[in-house]
C-alpha cells in the first residue's frame, strides 16, 4: 500500500523559507508508533497525517507529531494540512477546510488578494496560567533580568500552552540562547512545554514584532514559524493592552535566526465572549511523492 507525501512551507510566500511541513494523506491504518517513527525520520518540527480520504463528523481527521511526541494542536501543520487537503484532495474548489484535531473541529479559511492566498484559522479562546519572575526566566534564556521588560511573563494557551516572554529589544532577542535542562527546569510546574520570546520591531518592512520560539521538550530546539505560540502571543498582547488597544492586526517575523524568515499574521480582539484570535499565513508547495507502508518502521 502506498500513501502520498506532500512537503510544503508554511507562513511564507516563497520556497525554502517559513516552516517546513510533511503531510501524509491516506494514513488510515497507520499506528501511532509508525506515525511517530516517520515523524522522527522526517525530523521537521511537525509531520501531519490525514487519517481518511474523506471528512467525518464535520471535519477531516488529522493527527500531528513532532519528532518526539504527538501534539493535540499546532499552527503551521493546521494551515499546511488544510492547503494540502484543499488542493490535493478537493481540487482547490473550496475556500474552507475543517480539520478534526484532538482539541476539536478547527476550521481554516482562505483569503485572497491580487497576489496571494492566505490561510486563516480561528484559535480557541485563550486561558492564562502561571506567571514567572524575571530572574529565572532571564537565566534560562542566557540573558540578564534587565533584558526583560516590566510586562508579565505568563503562561497562555489557545490549545497548546506556551510561556510568553516580553523582551526590551530585538538585540536582546538575538542574544537568546537556550539549554534544554535550564528551560525544562524553568517550565517545571507549568503546562507549557515551550517558550515564545518577542520584542518590538523587525528586520523586514511591514512587520511590527519579532519572535523566537523554543520547544526543546517536543524535540524542536528552535522553531521557524509557530502558529500556536503566536496565537498565545496575540492573546497576551490584547490581554495586557501591550499596543494600547483591545484589538490587533499585525505581522510577526520569526525564523530569521535560523535562516528561514517567516511571516505570521495576527488578528485578535476582545469581545464579550473572550479574546477572539485568528492566525494567518501563506503556504508554498515544495514536493510530492509516495511512501510505502513497509517503510514506516
Amino acid at each position: 500500500m502506498t500513501r502520498s507525501l506532500h512537503l510544503v512551507d508554511v507562513f511564507t510566500d516563497r520556497p525554502c523559507s517559513g516552516n517546513q511541513l510533511a503531510v501524509v494523506t491516506g494514513a488510515k491504518g497507520l499506528s501511532a508508533r509508525r506515525m511517530q517513527a516517520f515523524a522522527r525520520e522526517m525530523n521537521f518540527a511537525e509531520t501531519a497525517f490525514v487519517m481518511d480520504d474523506r471528512p467525518s463528523g464535520g471535519g477531516w481527521p488529522v493527527r500531528i507529531f513532532t519528532p518526539a511526541e504527538e501534539v493535540p494542536f499546532a499552527g503551521h501543520p493546521t494551515l499546511g494540512t488544510a492547503h494540502v487537503i484543499r488542493h490535493a484532495l478537493l481540487g482547490g474548489r473550496v475556500d474552507r477546510v475543517t480539520l478534526a484535531l484532538p482539541i476539536g473541529l478547527t476550521p481554516v479559511f482562505v483569503e485572497r488578494d491580487a497576489k496571494r492566498e492566505l490561510y486563516w484559522m480561528r484559535q480557541r479562546f485563550p486561558t492564562f496560567g502561571g506567571r514567572l519572575s524575571r530572574k529565572p526566566v532571564a537565566a534560562a534564556l542566557g540573558l540578564s533580568p534587565a533584558d526583560l521588560n516590566g510586562h508579565p511573563i505568563e503562561e497562555v494557551s489557545t490549545g497548546l500552552p506556551f510561556l510568553v516572554v516580553p523582551l526590551r529589544s530585538r538585540r536582546a532577542l538575538d542574544r537568546v540562547r537556550t539549554e534544554r535542562g535550564a528551560v525544562a527546569r524553568l517550565l517545571d510546574g507549568l503546562e507549557a512545554k515551550g517558550v515564545i520570546a518577542f520584542a518590538s520591531g523587525a528586520s523586514r518592512p511591514g512587520h511590527q514584532l519579532s519572535a523566537r520560539v523554543f520547544v526543546d521538550e517536543l524535540g524542536v530546539p528552535e522553531d521557524a514559524a509557530t502558529g500556536s505560540a503566536n496565537g498565545c502571543l496575540a492573546a497576551w498582547l490584547v490581554q495586557h493592552r501591550f499596543l494600547d488597544d483591545d484589538a490587533i492586526d499585525l505581522k510577526v517575523e520569526q525564523g530569521v535566526a535560523m535562516g528561514r524568515p517567516s511571516s505570521l499574521h495576527l488578528r485578535a480582539m476582545r469581545t464579550s465572549r473572550g479574546i477572539e484570535i485568528r492566525i494567518g499565513g501563506g503556504v508554498v508547495d515544495i514536493a510530492r511523492g509516495t511512501v510505502t507502508a513497509a517503510r514506516f518502521t
